[in-house]
Formats: structure tokens, C-alpha cells, sequence
């Protein structure tokens, strides 16, 4: 696996360009027939004929612009539901949970390690280096459950090329296994949630699993 990808991301990755290459390749031959019909199909200058010659009750064409669509949809929904049931998979085994609450306008994680457990809450700001920040290991299983008491956001870390919706009173969860490399990454709630949420952002730390160890230790101790 390539630094600084996850699995899921791969796999995200590899659909989003799989579906540009089968649109970009379906476009090349729209825009080919319909500069055909313009060059070849148009009414002679000369013509006495109103309309130049038509096409009606072709069977294999209308055969054939029936059955290839309904391949292609059959190809793209194979796919996506191949790679959504493997994207959605939660082990259960997971090396950290952690409970993700998001409220008007900010987030509480709840990290669960080796039986010992670390909260961080923040409160809405404009830059995300100043808002909460979630510390995970780098190239650990993490299993997201997230929640909300008000109303609907959405957990997003556009580095995990990932994010779900928190919904009230249903807790969605999502497993990934973080980025292989340590730094700082921006988060954000995607869901129009009220006055201030663009405020709504917080960052993940990875770090090591030596210095996760220290840092999950030294919050479980001060709490």
C-alpha cells in the first residue's frame, strides 16, 4: 500500500477513476455518432427532399442502444456495491474505537485503547489547528461509532477519503485503517448544520503507536 493511502482510500480512489474513464469513454462515442449524423445525415444543399433520408424500425439498432445501457448500468452497480460492502465493513475487532458526538458547533471524541479511555471537546473556530484534535496510531484499525443530540453533520477528514453522516439518534459506524505516515490532518463537518458550521473543525494527529501509547496514558491518568 502506497504512504499516506488507505485501503479504503484505494479502493474509493480506484471507482471514482474507473467511472471517469467508462463516462469519458461513453462520451467519446456520443460526441463521434453526433458528429456522424451532422457530416452524413444532414439535408443536401440541393435537395428537393424536406427532410433527408430517416432511419425508423431498425431492430438491431434499437436493439442495440437498449441492451448496451442496461450493461453499462449492470457494470457500474456491480462495482459500487463490491466496493461499498467492502468499504462498509466493521470488524468489530478494532485496535482503537472511538465515539465520535457531533453538537452545535463542535465535536467530542471519546477514544477507547488497551481499557483505557480519552475525551477531547472543543468549541466552534475558525482555523481547525485551533479546534479539537482527535490522536490516533498511524497504520492501526480504527472503528468510528458517531452520534449527534441536535441535529444531522457530518464527520469528514478529506485525507481519509471518508465521511459519514451523524445522525440523531441512530449511531452510524465506519472502520478504516489510518494513513501509514504521522501529521496533522484537517476535519470538518460536510453537513449544513446551523450558524456556525463552518466553525465545526477539529484535526487528527497520527502519530506513532510508541508515542499513541504515551499520549492515550497520559489523558487516561489526568482524567
Amino acid at each position: 500500500m502506497p504512504v499516506g493511502v488507505t485501503k479504503q482510500a484505494e479502493t474509493v480512489q480506484s471507482l471514482w477513476n474507473g467511472s471517469w474513464i467508462a463516462a469519458l469513454a461513453t462520451g467519446v462515442v456520443v460526441w463521434g455518432l453526433i458528429l456522424w449524423s451532422v457530416a452524413f445525415h444532414r439535408k443536401k444543399k440541393h435537395s428537393k427532399e424536406e427532410l433527408p433520408p430517416q432511419v425508423r424500425y431498425n431492430l438491431p439498432i434499437e436493439i442495440l442502444y437498449t441492451v448496451v445501457p442496461i450493461i453499462m448500468v449492470g457494470v457500474f452497480f456491480f462495482f459500487t456495491a463490491r466496493d461499498q460492502d467492502y468499504v462498509n465493513v466493521v470488524s468489530g475487532t478494532p485496535d482503537v474505537k472511538v465515539k465520535v458526538e457531533g453538537f452545535q458547533w463542535s465535536w467530542r471524541f471519546t477514544s477507547e485503547y488497551a481499557g483505557k479511555t480519552a475525551q477531547v471537546v472543543g468549541t466552534p473556530v475558525a482555523d481547525y489547528t485551533q479546534g479539537p484534535q482527535l490522536v490516533l496510531p498511524m497504520g492501526k484499525k480504527v472503528e468510528f461509532d458517531l452520534n449527534s443530540p441536535d441535529v444531522i453533520h457530518s464527520f469528514w477528514v478529506p485525507a481519509f477519503l471518508f465521511k459519514r453522516d451523524v445522525i440523531p439518534g441512530v449511531t452510524n459506524k465506519f472502520e478504516i485503517e489510518t494513513l501509514n505516515k504521522p501529521g496533522v490532518f484537517a476535519g470538518r463537518c460536510a453537513e449544513l448544520c446551523g450558524v456556525d458550521h463552518s466553525r465545526m473543525l477539529f484535526s487528527v494527529k497520527l502519530v506513532t503507536p510508541a508515542e499513541y501509547d504515551q499520549y492515550i496514558a497520559s489523558q487516561a491518568g489526568a482524567q
